[in-house]
């Protein structure tokens, strides 16, 4: 799958205003190197079917087995073995002769500094590899998924090195002469070793975060089918960052695979297409979803026309920028293999006219790709009726309720059909923007 900037800043993921979003959400990780992975995963994430049921297969493991994680391996661990092997370069010789005979207390006495950091950086040393070690022993227990296996052999592969053993068996009456001894030939035969060990653990560290984010917001694990036909269905789908969520049923498949979605402003449209859009993110991850039940295709992409950027430095407008966005959307959906896009109040940017036009032009051209998942938002009323005897679009309203008297109220209810709601005027008037205006000075 591959998402842009785009798409992961309409969908909330990594929010530029510094507010947690939806990588604070998974984020359970317990060192920063698995939070760097963890990034890249969502980034990045798995490029086939295959790959993408594979590391689900993990996740599920970890979710049932998060106890079986080390809690003797700290992001402190890890620092300070990135100090430990820094250091290395600028290393005193072995310990021999008086040095190597000097009891801890003239140690610390004459060499205060270098006592405390060979104790302290070994003792991190060794908890690390202990943690490995824990780690690896999964690899004997039944049921493991192939993909986690792997990882754990690799893992393993490095742990057979000859100074494993003594480094793990250090405690608070090592003898300084073993440690000294010890740090010189750690420094100098494990570094690489150690960075492997590191890169493996921060792998397993993302999964075993996506597994517990699953298990503590109570997500779902999709149902993985391979690309086409394409289908995206779900029940009780919600936006995972509102404390009070309404839940959406949805069912996208061949011939209905384009959905024109009416409604009022405000009514409910943007949050629905961002909540799709998060749980298809979620589930191509491979960890749990914001819904009851989520089934989908594997899907190349998830692209996103939400909110379009004007460029003064470059001179264009924002009706500009909605229009590139909206070509670089074409662009994606003219390959065979399956996208979700996720549009919303196009062309805001022109009048309503133009709006009109640039709108039902878009939805002729998207019925022209059966292999992808779309939805476009829109409160031009007039688009949607254009369009109303097609049966190969499903058309779906957030219900507004509005009295005689003009007051509103949003229900945050998705029904079947097409809305002609119309409440821009209603709302200035009860925010008492037109009685201030007319007020004269």
């Amino acid at each position: 799958m591959q998402n842009d900037k785009t798409t992961l800043r309409d969908l909330a993921v990594f929010p530029a205003d510094g507010s947690g979003g939806v990588f604070a959400l998974i984020d359970r990780t317990t060192t920063q190197a698995g939070r760097d992975v963890l990034r890249k995963h969502i980034l990045n994430p798995p490029d086939s079917y295959e790959q993408l049921a594979a590391i689900q297969d993990t996740i599920k493991f970890w979710s049932s087995h998060g106890d079986l994680w080390p809690v003797v391996i700290l992001n402190g661990t890890l620092v300070m073995l990135d100090k430990f092997f820094e250091s290395a370069e600028g290393a005193s010789a072995p310990p021999s002769g008086l040095a190597a005979m000097l009891t801890p207390t003239f140690q610390k006495l004459f060499n205060k500094r270098e006592y405390f950091f060979t104790k302290f950086s070994l003792s991190h040393l060794s908890d690390f590899l202990k943690g490995c070690l824990q780690l690896t022993a999964i690899a004997d227990m039944p049921n493991v998924p192939e993909r986690l296996l792997a990882e754990l052999n690799k893992m393993k592969g490095n742990l057979e090195h000859k100074l494993t053993s003594e480094l793990t068996e250090i405690n608070e009456h090592t003898p300084f002469a073993t440690l000294a001894r010890l740090q010189y030939h750690a420094r100098r035969e494990m570094k690489n070793t150690v960075y492997r060990l590191i890169g493996s653990y921060a792998l397993l560290d993302a999964w075993q975060s996506m597994a517990r984010s699953t298990n503590e917001h109570k997500l779902v694990f999709a149902e993985l089918v391979p690309e086409l036909p394409v289908l995206l269905e779900g029940e009780g789908i919600y936006h995972p960052l509102l404390a009070t969520p309404v839940s959406y049923n949805l069912s996208f498949g061949a011939g209905k695979n384009f959905l024109l979605l009416t409604g009022a402003n405000m009514s409910g449209k943007t949050t629905f297409l961002r909540a799709v859009g998060i749980s298809s993110l979620l589930a191509h991850l491979g960890m749990g979803a914001p819904a009851k039940r989520l089934r989908t295709s594997f899907m190349q992409g998830i692209i996103t026309n939400m909110h379009a950027e004007d460029n003064i430095l470059k001179g264009e407008s924002y009706f500009y920028a909605e229009v590139q966005r909206m070509k670089q959307i074409a662009a994606k959906l003219s390959s065979e293999r399956p996208h979700l896009a996720l549009m919303d109040e196009l062309f805001k940017g022109t009048n309503v006219h133009d709006a009109c036009e640039c709108t039902k032009a878009v939805v002729e051209g998207l019925m022209n790709h059966p292999n992808h998942i779309m939805a476009l938002s829109t409160h031009l009323y007039e688009v949607a009726q254009q369009f109303s005897s097609d049966s190969r679009i499903l058309f779906y309203y957030f219900v507004t309720n509005i009295s005689a008297s003009g007051e509103y109220k949003f229900t945050y209810q998705l029904r079947q059909g097409i809305s002609d709601d119309r409440i821009g005027y209603l709302i200035l008037q009860q925010e008492g923007v037109i009685d201030m205006l007319k007020k004269k000075q």
